[in-house]
């Protein structure tokens, strides 16, 4: 398992840096945002995210655990794919768009620097997504192009969580700290969600690739 994580890091990674450049350029577009936009897009950007990463995480469960297949053993639990597909999405995606962020405006000593926890701050927003994107991937799983749009959308909700922070002109450092920092919140965090840790539940004869399981 754990040679077949660092694979999907590895293939992963390249797309991962294409999304940090291009939060990269949006911000040389929109640094000077007022907080307040910048906030009304984070919490647009944020519950996409955890609906993405719910339909994500837990269809790749549902897909490994309730259909027959040689590689299957026993069958759907239907209260562990809701708590897979929760704390895989709401979890998880607090980590990406919120905690890391923080830490790197704190790195750079952001003067509107705060951590936003979606599931609390506006919990009758992200929470019912994520319930949502559960239930879309019972009734429904697919994997492939909800974690493409997953890992763009998250680096965008990554980058405004920063914005709000902002409050003035950055220089060159600062731009490279960034650019470092939506790297990580989105490559460790969303990968793992998306491919390792639904995975961790299945009882299988092998460890299946995300490609594999891409539908």
């Amino acid at each position: 398992m754990v040679k077949q994580i660092l694979k999907e890091l590895n293939s992963h990674a390249p797309f991962t840096v294409f999304g940090a450049i291009t939060g990269i350029i949006i911000m040389l577009m929109f640094q000077k945002l007022p907080s307040k936009t910048a906030y009304n897009i984070f919490y647009t950007l944020h519950p996409v995210h955890v609906f993405l990463s719910a339909l994500v995480t837990a269809a790749i469960y549902k897909l490994h655990s309730c259909p027959p297949g040689k590689h299957i053993r026993g069958k759907c639990n239907l209260w562990l794919l809701f708590i897979i597909g929760y704390m895989g999405s709401v979890g998880i995606a607090t980590i990406s768009d919120s905690i890391i962020p923080y830490l790197g405006e704190v790195l750079l000593n952001m003067p509107n620097r705060g951590i936003h926890l979606g599931f609390i701050e506006k919990w009758w927003l992200v929470n019912p997504l994520a319930i949502l994107g559960i239930i879309t991937a019972y009734l429904k799983p697919s994997t492939k192009f909800p974690h493409a749009g997953h890992v763009l959308i998250s680096t965008w909700a990554s980058l405004f969580h920063i914005i709000m922070a902002v409050g003035g002109d950055l220089n060159m450092f600062s731009y490279v700290v960034i650019l470092v920092f939506l790297f990580l919140a989105v490559w460790l965090p969303c990968c793992i969600s998306d491919f390792a840790f639904p995975l961790l539940f299945v009882k299988r004869e092998r460890s299946p690739s995300f490609n594999d399981i891409a539908h």
